[in-house]
């Protein structure tokens, strides 16, 4: 801006600028306060660098905390107060750029190019920008500030706000106070707001002015607040704009494409507001300590209340924040082929129209975390799962019967596509217990089958990989005798050949065969092809499961910065199976190169044999979860003694 001001004559820095009349001396020691913030921290970077920096990595984060004396809270570390410096002072810098960039273009532009068109006695339009035909309209009627944004919401003529409003605003701010958050006028029109198109590209513009935060003092609390729990990518506040960006995508026909199964239901649901103000809501009391889903209901369900939103969807709101976390956690974290998994979840979520709002709402926010959290997988998770619980909810009790002989049936029809024997499936179904069809897809019973049906006693091997069904990653099928190791070796090589788990089912035939399915996605794979992928794949895992083949050294790798400097305490939890005839081994840490390989050989360690996994990867941290039975946990004192051992493991020190 100081060089567009000094191209045209108006001065060389903020002072001059504020004699020129472009800002005000108020402004202009904002901006040179804000720009110290910036600049202190760029020295300082240069310093510890001992070179040219301007990345305010990790690395830099808690020395230069602890270099300006910032001391942590309860649950804001050092540098997370450090890393809200810099986003308020770069907020603060872009508000002031607007004003600035509005006024130098009117002092740049003649009066006579101007065009000006009177909307009522408060508004009025300039060239393509909203302004106020009385510079002190906010400061007499402050619900006017709210009227300002439902115009330029509603008006798609109207670029931003002129110079002269974003002043205004930046003045009257204050009097967003709690007399003006009572007032049922400006209730009514943030209602409008909400319920209105362009919603998100108008809260967007209320958090950059400062306005969304003083009218929700709670979102105000979360500007700019760090997230380390090694997922999340964004602040509080932009990851909730983030997923209400996402929820009015999906109600847009243009973005059908994206997500098409979810575009569908947003767009056929009846109140897409509901659903807008749980994504509001959902992370709203991070930081304050406690369980944020809990204290964020009670915000959600006092301010639907006071803004009189029907009870019916009052209580949905508050319902979703509540438990915006529970679908995720059970699709990644539950076996969906078990029919108790999906009767409990359908308990839960109590009727369909809850069950919808809760998907499109976990989507919508697991896509707002980062940009490599989501991937095809986790889409078909939950997909699953919100399919399987719908039947319920339409009163189809025997769906899990029902669904086994379609399973049965389209996988004859896929498998006589290339084996036109009518009986040639009978040899190897006879080792596959039901519990096989409930846990594997149609596709993979077909594919299966007809790669099996003519040696379901293999004395080698058989590794099969194909391009993955879901349209990313491969789909692999390995299938041995079982012997302890056979997981140690298959994470082994996966980790060797840097292809990441994304999903594991695990499953052991009547007559002693591990038949395992895994969804593999590459970390580099730039220039090979997939079918040189597949095959190296196929023969190589197929030679490191030879039972004279050594299990090989346990693979390593770099830790990644985040991990390295926000350290995540690992987490086991052993619990009997619903069944009762093994356990359930939940382990959640910072993921790492080489993780589950690590596991895998634990298990092997202490005797325990694996029945299933569910491997999920939020980010840089894993939540994984193993289901073994063995000796070793059947009393208090050996389940104690290996959860000690796998701590060690997934913390890297054994």
């Amino acid at each position: 801006m100081l060089w567009a001001a000094r191209a045209a004559g108006l001065g060389a820095s903020w002072q001059e600028l504020a004699a020129q009349d472009i800002i005000t001396a108020r402004e202009a020691a904002g901006i040179t306060r804000n720009e110290r913030v910036l600049q202190d921290l760029r020295i300082r970077l240069h310093y510890l660098a001992g070179r040219r920096e301007d990345r305010l990595v990790f690395d830099h984060q808690i020395e230069i905390a602890r270099q300006l004396k910032l001391e942590g809270t309860g649950s804001l570390v050092a540098s997370d107060l450090l890393m809200r410096r810099y986003y308020l002072a770069a907020k603060a810098i872009w508000r002031f750029n607007q004003i600035l960039i509005a006024n130098l273009y009117a002092r740049i532009v003649p009066a006579r190019e101007r065009k000006i068109r009177s909307l009522d006695a408060d508004f009025r339009m300039v060239d393509y920008t909203l302004d106020l035909c009385d510079e002190s309209l906010f400061e007499r009627e402050p619900g006017k500030i709210l009227e300002t944004f439902r115009r330029l919401q509603e008006d798609r003529g109207i670029a931003n706000l002129s110079a002269t409003a974003l002043r205004s605003l930046s003045r009257a701010l204050p009097r967003i106070d709690r007399a003006f958050r009572e007032d049922p006028q400006n209730r009514r029109r943030f209602m409008d707001i909400v319920c209105g198109d362009r919603f998100t590209w108008t809260l967007r513009r209320m958090s950059r002015y400062g306005v969304l935060g003083r009218y929700l003092p709670a979102f105000g609390r979360i500007t700019g607040q760090m997230q380390h729990d090694l997922f999340h990518v964004y602040t509080v506040d932009e990851h909730t704009l983030m997923v209400i960006r996402n929820l009015r995508r999906f109600r847009l026909p243009q973005f059908d494409l994206e997500h098409p199964f979810c575009s569908k239901l947003m767009q056929e649901f009846d109140a897409p507001e509901v659903l807008y103000l749980a994504a509001l809501f959902h992370d709203i009391a991070k930081g304050r300590g406690g369980d944020h889903s809990t204290l964020g209901a009670r915000d959600a369900e006092r301010f639907c209340r006071a803004h009189g939103v029907a009870k019916a969807d009052a209580r949905l709101v508050a319902w979703l924040v509540a438990n915006h976390l529970v679908m995720s956690s059970t699709a990644q974290k539950q076996d969906l082929s078990d029919p108790e998994v999906i009767s409990q979840f359908a308990a839960h979520t109590r009727d369909e129209r809850t069950l919808t709002a809760l998907y499109i709402l976990t989507v919508a926010d697991i896509r707002g975390t980062s940009p490599k959290v989501w991937n095809a997988w986790k889409g078909k998770l939950l997909e699953d799962l919100f399919r399987s619980t719908r039947r319920i909810h339409r009163g189809d009790t025997d769906y899990a019967a029902k669904a086994i002989e379609a399973k049965k049936a389209e996988a004859l029809r896929i498998f006589r596509q290339y084996v036109p024997d009518a009986g040639g499936h009978e040899a190897l179904w006879k080792h596959f217990g039901e519990n096989y069809f409930q846990r594997f897809e149609t596709s993979e019973i077909g594919w299966h089958t007809r790669t099996l049906c003519l040696r379901p006693s293999p004395a080698r091997a058989v590794v099969r990989a194909r391009l993955s069904p879901i349209g990313e990653g491969l789909q692999v099928m390995v299938y041995a005798r079982d012997q302890p190791g056979v997981f140690a070796r298959i994470t082994g090589f996966f980790e060797r050949r840097q292809l990441d788990i994304a999903a594991a089912k695990i499953y052991t035939t009547g007559h002693g065969y591990a038949l395992d399915g895994f969804q593999v996605l590459s970390r580099s794979r730039e220039g090979e092809h997939y079918r040189d992928l597949i095959h190296q794949v196929e023969e190589g895992l197929a030679t490191a499961l030879a039972p004279d083949e050594p299990l090989g050294e346990a693979p390593t790798g770099r830790v990644s910065r985040w991990v390295k400097h926000f350290p995540f305490e690992p987490k086991v939890e052993i619990v009997r199976t619903r069944t009762g005839d093994a356990w359930q081994v939940f382990a959640t840490c910072a993921d790492r190169p080489g993780l589950l390989s690590a596991i895998a050989r634990a298990l092997l360690a202490a005797g325990l044999n694996l029945v299933d996994a569910r491997v999920t990867t939020l980010g840089a941290r894993a939540e994984d979860v193993f289901v073994v039975n063995g000796p070793a946990l059947e009393h208090e004192a050996g389940r104690e003694a290996f959860a000690e051992t796998l701590r060690l493991v997934l913390d890297g020190r054994e």
